[in-house]
């Protein structure tokens, strides 16, 4: 273990102040102005005070100027300023100061001088830089989650799909019931891969929720009570916990870990604490827990819930429908669909076929509805949510109500009871039209492949549910998002991993930005044809006694032929004077720009888009500038805008100064990977330029204007 840093030192013997060496990490999880940002930041403030500083930024592109061990260990302090995760574990005995990455944007100095007293980060201790401050522990446990589906999401696609293939393609009715592949045929094989996938989806979900909050000592302790809540077996249940006991074992197993980390042991014994020690006492704990205490329960639930509905199997149709298809649509193969899927099958048996009917029509109404969802409304769902709403609708057809677990996951409170309301409704027409099913499966296959009667009414009951899903999840998501905005305001966008779930709170710096003080009205003087401005960003002094004029456009802006970034800035998306007076209207008008060009395809697509970005974390860099970007097929070719606003605009930038140089950015999805990121980083690192920055409030007009931006590529 490194020995643990005393105080920084202060002089040497001949009296001579030694010179301090500090490191810094800035990170943002939204993109990588504000990490540059800070960088920057933080680097012109230990040179200026003579302390030699090296940054590693870990922005979207990667990580970049990375820290070594040689450098770690003549460090005097670190400062860590990120708003995810950073391993912290390298930097076992230095004082290291952890704080949001808005933070060293706007008191770059403070760091400096707080580092300097910070505590000695101890081996074994926290293993990654915490959320920033306000609501730090729901954003380590919303954070853990997202990593779960993340690494989750995979399995449940390759595994769905594998399993719908062979089953579309090997499959067939049995007259002694079930959907079924011939054994040891080729399509068993795919099956067989494809149920491993499944199989494994559930403990990679509470694996990657525990590694997320305890590190790898975490890692097998979630994974194994992950397996554990799935395997009912192993407490006496016909049913595992699914992927809600998955989310269980992840968050007890991530913070059972925390807590044992904290226990002092003897220095000999440190070594094989994280790889040996920890795993092992975290893992049987877990297991047994889980196994004696929380098994119970769900057997119990399992075993009343059958008999409950057996109960009900004289009662009206619509009735026990509407409460199977609830049931189904509650946890996907937990214990509580697992009781309404299995009475349904155990009555086929019975010559009773209509129960399994009911769950048949209400088993692919979850998938098909998320990934219905996710078409309706795009601006709602990151790049990757809607990836998997279209292997959700491929599995859905096959009835495979897994495939929307990685949404409900995500968003437990308004998927769920979206889910189940579609599920309902699904159930209670089917019971209702005495829809039949003679084989325990359900979607639209088992209809194809003729085991179900009063087909009609079973896709009507299917596409039904699954439009009032959809819909319902569209509506509650985006009451979530309207209601997330209007309590972060401009100034504090809610922010989140990208591609991060809408709702996450936590990242993108913008949530712990407190508002300073804006500047009074800064205008550049742009007068008429003639005059020549004179306003600088560092002073942001006013210069105008009157009112500033409209600045004339040219006549034909595709005149100016000088092009910037690699032909994406022109003439035709530079303006010398922006009207807005608040965000969403100078992003509508920074959209109405970009459209001159005729590469946007959709302008409300676009700015919605633009507006979706912003609710995760502000845009607005400080130093009066803002980047509002989007990544959408809104447009056909990359774009870039830029717009210089007089008064400026309040853009909930991190040291409270209004945006007075606005650039936009749109990428097409396909084009949102190098070149986007290599736009942002461009303009990002220039616009920390004090110089560049006051040229460009100088300049008169888009030709002047423009002969600025060449400077930057």
């Amino acid at each position: 273990m490194t020995s643990p840093a005393g105080p920084p030192p202060t002089g040497g013997g001949d009296g001579e102040r030694q010179r301090l060496k500090l490191l810094a990490v800035t990170a943002c999880p939204t993109g990588i102005a504000h990490t540059y940002m800070a960088a920057e930041k933080l680097a012109q403030a230990a040179e200026s005070r003579g302390i030699e500083m090296k940054v590693e930024t870990q922005g979207s592109i990667g990580a970049e100027n990375v820290l070594d061990d040689n450098d770690v260990s003549h460090a005097d302090g670190i400062i860590v300023a990120a708003d995810k995760d950073v391993d912290l574990s390298r930097f076992a005995g230095k004082r290291v100061l952890t704080v949001g990455v808005a933070e060293g944007i706007r008191h770059p100095e403070q760091l400096i001088e707080r580092v300097l007293s910070a505590p000695v980060h101890a081996e074994g201790g926290s293993p990654t830089a915490p959320a920033t401050s306000g609501g730090k522990e729901r954003s380590l446990g919303y954070k853990a989650l997202m990593n779960g589906v993340s690494y989750m999401i995979p399995f449940v696609v390759v595994g769905g799909l594998l399993i719908a293939i062979s089953l579309s393609l090997g499959g067939h009715t049995d007259p002694s019931g079930g959907l079924v592949i011939p054994k040891d045929s080729f399509w068993m094989d795919v099956n067989n891969i494809g149920v491993i996938g499944f199989t494994l989806m559930v403990p990679i979900l509470s694996g990657y929720i525990a590694y997320a909050i305890g590190d790898r000592p975490a890692l097998v302790p979630g994974m194994i009570g992950g397996w554990i809540a799935n395997t009912g077996e192993l407490y006496d249940s016909k049913a595992g916990a699914g992927f809600i006991g998955a989310i269980v074992t992840g968050f007890l197993a991530g913070y059972l870990v925390v807590w044992i980390k904290k226990v002092k042991v003897p220095k000999f014994a440190q070594p094989i604490m994280p790889i040996i020690v920890i795993p092992i006492v975290a893992t049987t704990a877990l297991g047994l827990f889980f196994i004696y205490v929380i098994g119970k329960p769900i057997s119990w639930v399992f075993e009343h819930l059958t008999d409950w509905l057996s109960g009900m199997t004289g009662t009206s149709a619509i009735l026990l429908g509407a409460i199977l298809g609830l049931m189904i649509a509650f946890d996907m193969g937990g214990p509580v669909n697992k009781t309404a899927f299995l009475f349904g099958a155990g009555l086929i048996a019975t010559g009773n076929q209509t129960v399994m009917g009911m769950c048949a029509a209400a088993i692919p109404v979850m998938p098909l509805g998320q990934g219905l969802a996710t078409l309706i409304r795009k601006r709602l769902y990151t790049e990757q949510e809607r990836e998997t709403g279209f292997a959700a609708l491929f599995m859905g057809c096959f009835g495979i109500s897994e495939g929307a677990i990685p949404f409900a996951a995500a968003r437990p409170a308004q998927v769920i009871p979206a889910n189940m309301l579609g599920g309902a409704v699904a159930g209670a027409i089917a019971g209702v039209a005495g829809v039949e099913d003679a084989v325990p499966h359900g979607g639209p296959i088992v209809a194809v492949l003729g085991a179900v009667s009063g087909v009609p009414m079973f896709f009507v009951a299917v596409v039904i549910g699954s439009v009032v899903t959809a819909l319902t999840t569209v509506a509650l998501v985006d009451l979530g998002e309207r209601k997330r905005r209007g309590e972060a305001g401009f100034g504090a966008g809610a922010a989140g991993l990208e591609p991060v779930p809408a709702g996450v709170p936590g990242g993108g710096g913008a949530a712990v930005v407190e508002q300073a003080t804006v500047r009074g009205p800064a205008a550049t003087a742009t007068a008429a044809s003639s005059a020549t401005a004179t306003a600088t960003a560092s002073s942001a002094t006013a210069v105008a006694d009157e009112a500033v004029p409209e600045q004339a456009e040219p006549s034909d802006p595709g005149d100016i032929p000088t092009e910037v970034l690699g032909g994406h800035l022109t003439g035709q998306t530079v303006k010398v004077s922006l009207e807005a007076d608040d965000k969403e209207a100078a992003i509508r008008e920074m959209a109405e720009l970009l459209a001159r060009t005729g590469k946007v395809a959709d302008l409300d697509e676009l700015v919605a888009t633009a507006l979706r970005r912003e609710a995760q974390g502000t845009t607005g860099l400080g130093e009066e500038t803002a980047i509002p970007h989007a990544k959408t097929d809104a447009v056909t070719e990359p774009v870039v805008g830029f717009a210089r606003s007089a008064q400026g605009v309040e853009w909930g930038s991190p040291d409270g100064t209004k945006a007075r140089l606005v650039f936009m950015i749109a990428v097409p999805e396909a084009a949102a990977g190098d070149e986007h990121l290599r736009i942002l980083a461009l303009l990002s690192r220039k616009l920390m330029d004090a110089g560049f920055r006051e040229r460009l409030l100088a300049a008169p007009d888009e030709s002047a204007l423009l002969g600025v931006l060449r400077e930057v590529g």
